[in-house]
């Protein structure tokens, strides 16, 4: 069959959807495919209620790069949205991220040396030197008391694993405070689009064919045909057939509820960091973009192990995984046409400005690798 396009994009995610875009402005055809119903991967919402509801869990967008800002906001305005999650331990309220109120909270201290303090003393207690796994180093960085009411329980459930048996880095991100700054990013730009994600994705995807409800493996000889190179954002280990074995990802399960009242819970997101309550959070997803709606969406976000069927969310970047992954990237390495990108293809945890970032490298790539061509 001839060649119809120059690049197949598999996945309508935010990272194909850049490079479809990219590579369009620069006089290349694309075709992206997709096996769900819509396009925008996880980033996709939909109208409940008026509601731009978040169907794959809540997805702030936050860079410090002015560059990749300008770049969303030339497609869709931003908001001002400030993510300002809540903790719910047992009933108790904490803020988070971990900062004055949420010190003032634990032990009624007001100021800065306070809490330092009995941080400091807490962690000098325990004597690790060196964090070997999460659990250590989360005790390492804020001591006993946070991390039994606003870590632990929560990872367990989030991970489906112990702590102990989860990598010490995972848990480096969390931001700590001593402000009373209940902001949970320190990111220069943060916001949620106007109108939701999808008028990013349209904006990017406008000039670009698109085909839906098409699995990319039942047919996978012809639809390579179709096109010089392939830009495949779908699991890494899938591609190969399972090679090596299963790449291990947690999943989610959500639970939507419409409510018949305005304001449910008063924050976007409520975090339930004991392991006594089922869910790991809820999202109310007027609060994203300030609506007045006579109604309110909510959802129950449930972590749980993938298994063929489930959407696969989270990397579980292990030792073990990890040696696995290493050596599908052999083989993707030795891919002349094809190139692996996104959360799942390169088994990485990204947050939405990385996957941009991760999108424009490769298409630079690309560029040089036509030149040489």
């Amino acid at each position: 069959m001839a060649k119809k396009v120059d690049y197949l994009i598999v996945g309508s995610g935010l990272f194909g959807s850049v490079c479809a875009y990219e590579l369009n402005k620069r006089g290349k055809t694309c075709m992206v495919i997709d096996k769900r119903y819509h396009q925008g991967g996880n980033v996709y919402c939909e109208a409940v209620e008026d509601i731009n509801v978040h169907k794959y869990g809540a997805h702030i967008f936050h860079t410090n790069d002015k560059k990749i800002w300008d770049y969303v906001n030339s497609f869709v305005e931003f908001n001002r949205y400030t993510n300002a999650p809540i903790a719910n331990y047992k009933g108790e309220l904490y803020n988070l991220p971990f900062n004055m109120n949420t010190f003032y909270q634990l032990w009624g201290v007001k100021t800065p040396d306070k809490a330092k303090e009995i941080i400091s003393q807490q962690i000098n207690n325990l004597n690790i030197k060196n964090p070997e796994n999460l659990e250590e180093q989360a005790l390492s960085m804020v001591g006993t008391d946070i991390y039994e009411k606003l870590i632990k329980g929560y990872t367990e459930k989030q991970w489906g694993r112990n702590p102990k048996d989860l990598p010490a880095f995972i848990i480096k991100r969390l931001p700590v405070r001593f402000t009373f700054n209940n902001n949970y990013f320190d990111d220069k730009y943060q916001g949620i689009p106007i109108g939701g994600y999808n008028k990013l994705i349209e904006g990017l995807l406008e000039e670009i064919e698109i085909k839906l409800n098409v699995d990319y493996f039942k047919d996978k000889q012809q639809w390579d045909s179709l096109a010089d190179r392939i830009i495949y954002t779908g699991k890494i280990d899938e591609y190969f057939g399972y090679r090596f074995g299963n790449l291990e990802y947690r999943s989610l399960k959500f639970e939507q509820s419409i409510l018949n009242q305005q304001n449910y819970q008063g924050n976007a997101v409520i975090n339930y960091t004991d392991t006594d309550t089922p869910y790991t959070r809820i999202i109310e997803h007027k609060h994203f973009e300030f609506g007045k709606q006579p109604k309110t969406v909510i959802t129950k976000e449930y972590s749980q192990e993938w298994k063929p069927g489930t959407e696969p969310y989270y990397p579980v970047n292990d030792q073990k995984n990890s040696k696995i992954y290493n050596q599908y990237k052999q083989l993707a390495d030795d891919e002349s046409n094809v190139i692996f990108g996104g959360r799942l293809a390169e088994y990485k945890y990204y947050d939405m400005h990385q996957v941009i970032a991760s999108a424009w490298t490769k298409i630079k790539r690309l560029e040089q690798y036509d030149r040489v061509d």
